[in-house]
């Protein structure tokens, strides 16, 4: 079995032309070649939920039959197992292509039940470069992927562009290396964008085939582990959420119609990728470089601001339609409020745009490599040994920062609005904490921990929620028209009934903070 390893990027069909004309590429002339893949499965897609893909590959007058298993895949860079030689059309010989003998009897014997699910048909360019120490292979795809869907369905395609950076010999930090010198483009203009992603051709065709638009990603299960370096468990938990990032970032950036507005669900799981991110940095910062801290810290900080107003307007306009609907149904006449909502729509349509606008900038893609480069660049701990008192750490880390939030919770019923604002911001940074932590977590310590962050996580939406409102009547100040203050005048009354629950959260804290 062969151990593939390999950056995938992203690129925008008008920096083709800058992207071959790069020095590194147009020193040599690539190997081209042309691709017709078949790509099989079960009707009940038995290999998909196992993260297997069978494809058969037409080179020419040849045939390859190749198996991919599960891997990992985190900020564009995946390492999975792989199996390739020649076959006949048709005829999937896994016990001969195959050494893993209880996967090669798996595949054996769903080969009655494979169907062809989608085509991948594209051109290849290849070039074999030697960059930073390293032998890597760069494969260039430009086509199309094509299905017939389930029985019935209309045929479907999508557009093939990216780029493949596969280490053939030497350090995985000269893959990025190399996909940041690419990003910088020719001298005196700006660079390209070249954006990582984890989904393969066969996780997009099987996509395609199903019919399923991306959909935003949610925080997966962390793989952090007590017995962890702190540099190997802070890098664990940055790629996990730059993997988010990237995810829900893939769903902002297709290029839409004038009035098309994204799930406003991938603005949020994005944002919520850069909290982990952030988190991760704090929380780990005694055990990683001040340089690195410093530089990266201010970088995401600065991010995050690039979806904060698009997330404003999405909440203030879902917000806004959920009253009017409300109001439907009582039977009032909507037709006095669509001058308002349209003046929010705009806004909303307007705050996407730049964000997303923001977001393709190569400027920010270039940070992005970098900053992938630096995670995978940190000094290696010199063995494990000195992971083995992390869940303490982890346990004494989130007690101190809880006793610290209880200090200001007992002033609670002092606090006003602003107060009360910094409160929520410094639980849901511990939720943030422990969320990123609690993998490490052992015993009891961790169940008298939930309990606590139960409690704060209930103090955290209340005063979320007043938030939101406060931040939605300082969006209307802008508007003139007269339904605005109606609108207005609803949203404080909203705020009013929260304010009036709380006393009873300020009791919570007060009792929570005498445990």
């Amino acid at each position: 079995m062969a151990q593939e390893t390999e950056l995938k990027l992203l690129l925008q069909p008008t920096d083709l032309p800058r992207l071959l004309a790069h020095p590194l590429l147009a020193a040599a002339a690539p190997q081209r070649l042309r691709l017709l893949n078949t790509y099989f499965d079960t009707a009940d897609l038995a290999l998909m939920q196992q993260r297997i893909a069978v494809r058969e590959r037409r080179v020419g007058r040849r045939t390859l039959l190749t198996v991919k298993t599960a891997g990992t895949s985190v900020g564009g860079l995946s390492r999975r197992g792989e199996w390739e030689g020649p076959t006949r059309p048709g005829q999937h010989d896994f016990a001969a292509l195959v050494d893993d003998a209880a996967l090669a009897q798996q595949l054996t014997a769903l080969r009655p039940r494979l169907l062809p699910l989608f085509r991948t048909d594209f051109a290849r360019r290849r070039w074999q470069l030697t960059h930073a120490g390293a032998d890597i292979e760069l494969a260039l795809d430009e086509g199309m992927i094509r299905t017939d869907g389930p029985t019935g369905q209309t045929p479907r395609q999508a557009a093939l562009l990216e780029l493949e950076l596969e280490l053939l010999s030497g350090p995985v930090v000269a893959l990025w290396s190399l996909a940041q010198a690419l990003s910088r483009g020719d001298a005196g203009r700006e660079g390209l964008w070249l954006f990582p992603s984890d989904r393969s051709k066969a996780e997009r065709g099987l996509a395609l085939y199903r019919g399923e638009a991306p959909q935003p990603q949610r925080a997966l299960p962390s793989a952090l582990r007590p017995g962890m370096h702190p540099v190997a468990a802070f890098r664990t938990a940055a790629q996990e959420a730059l993997a988010q990032w990237q995810a829900n970032l893939q769903g902002l950036l297709p290029p839409q119609g004038p009035q098309a507005l994204p799930d406003p669900e991938f603005i949020h799981q994005a944002r919520v990728a850069l909290r982990r991110l952030r988190t991760a940095l704090k929380l780990f910062r005694e055990h990683l470089p001040a340089e690195f801290v410093t530089r990266w810290s201010g970088f995401w900080q600065d991010t995050a601001r690039t979806l904060g107003d698009a997330r404003d307007w999405d909440v203030l306009d879902e917000r806004l339609m959920a009253w009017l609907t409300a109001r439907a149904r009582r039977g009032l006449p909507p037709d006095d409020m669509v001058a308002l909502a349209d003046w929010v729509l705009a806004r909303r349509l307007a705050a996407n745009r730049s964000a997303a606008q923001q977001l393709l900038a190569p400027a920010l893609a270039q940070q992005l490599l970098a900053f992938a480069e630096a995670v995978q660049a940190l000094p290696a701990p010199a063995d494990e040994a000195e992971g083995h008192g992390l869940a303490d750490w982890a346990g004494d880390t989130l007690s101190r920062r809880l006793r610290g939030l209880l200090r200001e919770a007992r002033r609670a019923h002092r606090l006003d609005l602003d107060g009360l604002h910094a409160l929520r911001i410094r639980c849901k940074k511990l939720r943030y904490a422990q969320q990123g932590l609690q993998p490490l977590l052992q015993g009891r310590r961790q169940a008298r921990l939930e309990e606590r962050l139960a409690v704060l996580v209930r103090t955290q939406e209340r005063l979320g929620e007043l938030n939101d409102l406060a931040t939605a009547q300082a969006r209307l100040q802008a508007c003139v028209l007269p339904e605005a203050t109606v609108w207005r005048q609803q949203l404080q009354r909203q705020q009013a009934r929260i304010l009036q629950t709380l006393p009873q959260l300020q009791r919570e804290l007060r009792q929570l903070a005498r445990h």
